[in-house]
């Protein structure tokens, strides 16, 4: 977080327009930076910025670059893909937190940032877990049954969602699906503002 108190929210995004529409967006709630590309980006990402809002398709360095750049500096920050580009499996081997298919609306905007915001509380291994559910989502949505079923890659994941759930209930203690993991994550956090 920055002096200001509030999160720390850094927009990369080359269309200006959509650039300016989400800082109005978000700028009630959230210390709003922007940059046009992914250098400018970079040179605005230090250890105050919590969430990062990045397009995938930008001239110069691309978002999944600057993705890739983002997680070697190793700053803790979350990272949400808002892009144009339908998601592929590529998607496996990329490290962002949440993925949002343009275009988008301000309540999805506030929803992602805040459940990104509420991830940070979480220790790696929540973290990791949020990240492969994401994907696991993500491509269910756009991906077919059979284009699933073919993959190898999706197998691992679906075996390595299930393999983690286990492990955090069992941590956590009884939770049977993502609703309950979910609901009791939601829990454990209004203990601890409490």
């Amino acid at each position: 977080m920055s002096d200001s108190d509030l999160p720390v929210v850094l927009i990369v995004e080359d269309e200006p327009d959509v650039a300016e529409t989400y800082k109005l967006w978000l700028q009630q709630e959230y210390e709003v930076r922007m940059a046009q590309n992914g250098d400018e980006g970079l040179e605005q990402l230090d250890a105050d910025v919590d969430v990062v809002l990045l397009d995938r398709m930008m001239p110069g360095l691309s978002g999944d670059e600057v993705l890739e750049r983002i997680r070697e500096r190793d700053l803790g920050c979350r990272v949400a893909m808002v892009t144009a580009v339908e998601p592929d499996f590529d998607i496996l081997e990329m490290g962002f937190d949440a993925y949002l298919s343009k275009p988008i609306r301000s309540e999805q905007l506030h929803e992602t940032v805040d459940n990104l915001l509420d991830r940070s509380e979480y220790d790696s291994l929540l973290q990791e877990y949020y990240a492969l559910v994401e994907k696991q989502a993500t491509l269910e949505a756009t991906k077919s049954s059979a284009e699933l079923a073919e993959s190898g890659q999706y197998d691992e994941l679906t075996q390595r969602v299930t393999e983690m759930r286990d492990d955090l209930s069992e941590t956590l203690g009884g939770i049977e699906d993502d609703s309950d993991f979910i609901a009791t994550l939601r829990g454990l956090s209004d203990d601890e503002d409490n």
